[in-house]
């Protein structure tokens, strides 16, 4: 098979497991992105996020991770929830949480994906990731045409939208490379001012972690700062506000995967219902769902701070 034939394969494979894109780039080190990364982080952009100060060089060079690689493959896969109703007046998560693991559900498929290409091609030297190691995975899918890095910073597709996950095969494959697309954000800025935190630089494309909401209800382990009281906005687990201002997503289209189906009971939740959760029924709605993370003592936590 060859290589231009094995990546129309993979292409069509990964549409059949469910991704709605897929891109290939050549390894090289991201020697922009590293200086932008080293400034991120020191402007203490990342808060309390240690990790993300770790393993710089594998970050921003495949090699580190994979030696003998020669093109990372990107995948997005839609989550979008576009028919789910919150119950109103009542608390909120991400729409990204609302089903099963992201990271199991993907990296299922990219293991069943990764065994076929080994069927023909025979041994592969590679990894599979989703948001699983130190990997830079919307500047890697941007160079593969899947989308460009938003004002808010999250990857935008100008006919998906951004409500789709990112994951990698880094490989010794030697694919034929996709071409990045144009940023069409162009003039506008209602990321960056529906930002009730002010999270997102004025001029976009630069993010303070330690404000954004997601970090505060997720990463943040302490208390939540009282200066941000008032301004979570109702939000217990994540936050979608950039997302559902973006002006892209509106061609964005309804997630098709069974594992992304909500807990029936969640959508109709009351205020009441969410301050009164106990661990017993937190384990109930969110098992083996991304709000697990979190357990029991930060929701809690985070409830409390909301209410």
């Amino acid at each position: 098979m060859t290589p231009l034939e094995l990546k129309s394969f993979i292409q069509r494979r990964a549409y059949e497991l469910g991704f709605n894109g897929v891109g290939i780039a050549r390894v090289e080190r991201l020697d922009k992105e590293a200086d932008r990364l080293r400034q991120w982080l020191n402007l203490g952009n990342h808060g309390t996020m240690s990790y993300m100060e770790n393993h710089f060089e594998k970050r921003v060079d495949p090699a580190e991770l994979v030696p003998s690689a020669k093109t990372v493959i990107s995948f997005s896969f839609n989550y979008h929830q576009a028919d789910i109703k919150r119950k109103e007046g009542s608390l909120k998560i991400a729409s990204y949480a609302f089903g099963r693991d992201y990271h199991k559900v993907l990296k299922k498929k990219l293991k069943i994906l990764f065994r076929e290409i080994e069927d023909i091609q025979g041994k592969v030297v590679g990894r599979m990731f989703t948001d699983s190691a130190p990997v830079l995975e919307r500047q890697w899918a941007a160079k593969s045409g899947l989308g460009w890095q938003g004002k808010h910073t999250l990857l935008i597709h100008p006919k998906k939208g951004s409500w789709f996950f990112l994951a990698e095969i880094i490989s010794d494959l030697d694919l034929p490379a996709d071409a990045p697309i144009a940023d069409h954000c162009g003039t506008c800025t209602r990321c960056i001012d529906a930002c009730p935190t002010q999270a997102i630089s004025p001029k976009g494309y630069l993010l303070d972690g330690s404000k954004c909401i997601s970090y505060l209800t997720i990463e943040s382990k302490g208390p939540i700062p009282e200066t941000f009281k008032e301004k979570l906005e109702d939000w217990v687990f994540g936050c979608d506000i950039c997302q559902d201002v973006c002006p892209w997503n509106r061609f964005a289209k309804p997630n098709q995967e069974p594992d992304f189906q909500p807990h029936p009971d969640l959508l109709s939740l009351s205020r009441k219902d969410w301050s009164e959760m106990t661990e017993e029924r937190f384990d109930e709605l969110f098992f083996a769902t991304p709000v697990k993370r979190t357990r029991y003592q930060g929701l809690r936590r985070n409830i409390d701070f909301v209410d």
